[in-house]
């Protein structure tokens, strides 16, 4: 969809941003409704086709929505039980609305979340309410995410009580011998959440997610606010029970060392769309996307005798209420082309299992 024109005697295309625009909408809605109508892997705890989430920002008199916030565009993935998907991107990328979209604490703009083989994108707040024990959030706040008035005991049988987990009078031996797994001593029971320490708050989070026996566990930057030594102590006991309970967790984070640790895929997103995913082994030796290069050059070496190649991205994220034409990432990428600033560049498969959406990886294909 580009015309060419002479600047200095070399003939320069010409691109029609509306058309272009109005082509890929055409492509991906084909694609989109192709891939609703693939079978329900039965293998998968969580599928994603093709999540979406946008904000209304204005609105006219009669509630019409003129201008909105695009915070997830187009976000797919599978996660068999067992697994770890690490999203990982940087501050308002999108990974917190995309976790809590698939919980449906933000209900989705579009696309499918397929759980447990059921598709549960249209389900109502009272058919949630089955599948809410199933599927359970670790915040990223220890301190505000526990209520002030209650004790360690009163916060981890409120949810085993309502979701009738056990019988009434086995309930608190049930939740000391949770605690006990997450590392708690039993009197801390009658304890109160400000007499902790924040990784002694996390844990008893991680108590409560995991006190209705959930089956996957959107685990939401569950140690940024924690020191170094403490993180170790919370990731191990998230992968110590993810093998003994067989869980699937979706984590986000910031904290690519944490990342590369705990998670088995991963999903890199810049301004709520996703521009690279594979296995940890693809993205950690492999790294396609320019964006992604990015962020691994800005890791740490812990050896002061080597010599950082640091990957200097120009410039400020733009507004997703704004996002730019073309490849969202053209604005601060230092390999742009002109082709970047109009055309959205597809989301391809480039080696098995590995995905990423890159005009330059096109021309190598």
């Amino acid at each position: 969809m580009a015309d060419e024109k002479v600047i200095n005697n070399v003939a320069a295309p010409v691109y029609d941003d509306e058309a272009l625009a109005a082509e890929y909408q055409a492509k991906r809605q084909k694609q989109i409704e192709e891939d609703f109508k693939k079978p329900i892997d039965p293998d998968c705890v969580l599928e994603v086709r093709h999540l979406r989430k946008c904000f209304p920002i204005k609105k006219t008199v009669t509630g019409k929505v003129t201008k909105e916030l695009v915070a997830v565009d187009d976000v797919s993935f599978k996660l068999k039980a067992g697994e770890t998907l690490g999203i990982v991107g940087e501050s308002g990328c999108g990974k917190t609305t995309a976790g809590r979209a698939i919980l449906k604490l933000h209900q989705p703009t579009g696309g499918q979340i397929i759980f447990d083989g059921k598709d549960i994108t249209n389900y109502k707040p009272k058919q949630m309410r089955e599948i809410r024990k199933q599927m359970q959030i670790i915040f990223q706040d220890p301190y505000s995410s526990l209520p002030p008035r209650d004790t360690v005991g009163g916060i981890l049988s409120e949810p085993v009580e309502v979701h009738k987990i056990v019988p009434k009078d086995q309930v608190k031996d049930y939740v000391l011998d949770l605690m006990d797994k997450c590392g708690l001593r039993d009197y801390y029971f009658e304890r109160y959440p400000h007499e902790f320490s924040g990784g002694q708050r996390q844990r008893i989070c991680i108590a409560r997610a995991l006190s209705v026996n959930p089956k996957l566990v959107i685990c939401d930057e569950p140690v940024s606010a924690l020191d170094v030594s403490i993180q170790a102590q919370i990731i191990n006991l998230l992968k110590k029970l993810q093998r003994e309970m067989n869980l699937a967790y979706v984590f986000i984070s910031h904290d690519l060392s944490v990342v590369k640790f705990i998670s088995d895929k991963i999903l890199v997103m810049y301004l709520g769309a996703v521009m690279e995913f594979g296995t940890k082994e693809d993205i950690f030796t492999n790294p396609m996307h320019p964006y992604t290069k990015a962020l691994f050059s800005a890791v740490p070496n812990p050896d002061p005798t080597t010599k950082m190649d640091r990957i200097k991205l120009e410039g400020d994220i733009p507004s997703p209420a704004n996002p730019p034409k073309g490849c969202r990432f053209h604005t601060r990428c230092p390999y742009a082309k002109e082709v970047c600033k109009h055309i959205t560049p597809d989301y391809k498969e480039y080696e098995p299992g590995h995905f990423a959406a890159c005009h330059l990886l096109e021309k190598q294909d």
